[in-house]
């Protein structure tokens, strides 16, 4: 290593050479370590890639970018003389030479509190808003990795969503994602999961709604839900997945916003969705489901139409995914029939395909179950009659060794009992 900085330090063909030798010996965890601790070493290093030669400040980039991938915050924090440069650099010319510096920025981002406190007054989100306006795919991939990496730090609620949010970077991002399926989704996906951990540090929901984050990202889903599988262009799940939970957080959000998406198309594209990718990607079930429960919680539009549109046997369908699945399918018609007599007439049909449900094993599953036939029974007790008739009341006892369910399921056969129109 020592050898290697030795010949950094001399002539033009000696410093290219040892540079190459040296982006590989940085691979190495040990090398890393024992690089940023000999003296003068990131001087040199970062000497060279302020260099007016192209080509060995690109290769002294690529050393920097090889350190920028240790786990050892001490590494990262070496490299702190670097930041100003690295974020010089992302107004260059070189698209390979931006996307460089973006990924690296990215890598010492994550592992350093020192690396992101010395950013943020160099002027860190100014620069990357500058940048998003791109017509690059590759620069605009590698900004959402900088920032989704800057926006999952323990403290951007305080420090760095407020500046994002005082930025143009917001609405541009919002565009980006929408425009993924024509654009490209590599930056789509990134932009996706930034304006997920936005939401999710519950400072900026009014900010994005005002934006018309909320209309944008339902017909986005429209449209997602027009290329599924077997035309999907490769890796669109992973577009999906974030833009489900900005829609499900934003709806979680105490803003009374479900009006802005009255649409029953939305319903559609999203049961296209979960059948589409059931089979190979099961985890966008759950996402779905998460996203269904908050459309159907306040909301008597969206319980109607889901029974409207004929979509009950497609949501009983989701029942065997997983515990967590049948939880959530439960909820959902927890949502519906909590609505009142009307919509559990309906539910009444579902019926049989309820019965198995209450032999799951998941308590939360149960749980959901035994509230659902409470509600049920409530207000349409023909329900609680015809739940007796097809063999309901062993399913009932069956829990009532249980401690967390036996005064529930007990209830439960109580109020079975009683005459229709009783209290």
């Amino acid at each position: 290593v020592l050898e290697l900085l030795r010949g950094m330090q001399r002539g033009s063909e000696d410093r290219k050479r040892s540079l190459s030798r040296l982006r590989r010996a940085l691979q190495n965890k040990d090398t890393q370590q024992k690089f940023v601790r000999l003296d003068g070493s990131i001087r040199t290093l970062v000497g060279l890639f302020t260099s007016s030669l192209a080509d060995v400040q690109m290769e002294a980039a690529r050393c920097l970018h090889e350190l920028s991938h240790s786990s050892d915050p001490a590494v990262a924090e070496a490299c702190l003389p670097a930041t100003s440069y690295l974020l010089t650099y992302l107004s260059g010319h070189s698209v390979e030479f931006t996307e460089l510096c973006l990924y690296t920025l990215g890598n010492l981002v994550v592992e350093s509190e020192a690396v992101r406190k010395q950013l943020l007054p160099q002027g860190i989100i100014p620069v990357l808003a500058s940048c998003i306006q791109s017509p690059h795919e590759a620069v605009l991939e590698g900004l959402g990795y900088v920032l989704s990496q800057l926006l999952q730090a323990k403290e951007a609620p305080a420090e760095i969503v407020p500046l994002v949010l005082d930025s143009v970077l917001p609405q541009h991002m919002l565009r980006l994602v929408c425009s993924g399926l024509k654009a490209g989704t590599g930056a789509a996906v990134e932009f996706a999961w930034c304006l997920h951990y936005i939401v999710c540090s519950h400072t900026a929901d009014a900010a994005l709604l005002s934006l018309g984050a909320l209309p944008a990202l339902a017909t986005l889903l429209l449209d997602l839900a027009s290329e599924t599988p077997p035309d999907a262009p490769e890796g669109l799940e992973l577009l999906i997945c974030p833009v489900l939970r900005c829609l499900s957080n934003l709806l979680a959000g105490d803003t009374g916003c479900q009006g802005q998406i009255r649409d029953e198309r939305l319903l559609v594209a999203l049961f296209l969705i979960l059948q589409s990718f059931l089979q190979q990607h099961p985890f966008i079930v759950q996402e779905g489901l998460w996203l269904l429960n908050n459309l159907t919680a306040d909301e008597p539009f969206f319980c109607s139409a889901l029974l409207a549109l004929d979509l009950l046997p497609a949501l009983l369908q989701l029942l065997p995914c997983s515990p967590m699945a049948a939880a959530l399918v439960l909820t959902v018609l927890c949502n519906i029939a909590e609505k009142g007599p009307a919509l559990c007439q309906q539910l009444h049909q579902a019926l049989p395909l309820l019965l198995p449900a209450l032999a799951l094993p998941d308590p939360q599953a149960m749980g959901q179950g035994l509230e659902l036939l409470h509600l049920l029974f409530l207000h349409c007790p023909e329900v609680a009659a015809d739940f007796i008739r097809q063999g309901g009341q062993r399913a009932l006892e069956q829990h009532q060794s249980s401690p967390e369910l036996q005064e529930r399921a007990r209830a439960l056969l109580d109020l079975a009992g009683q005459p229709p129109g009783a209290s």
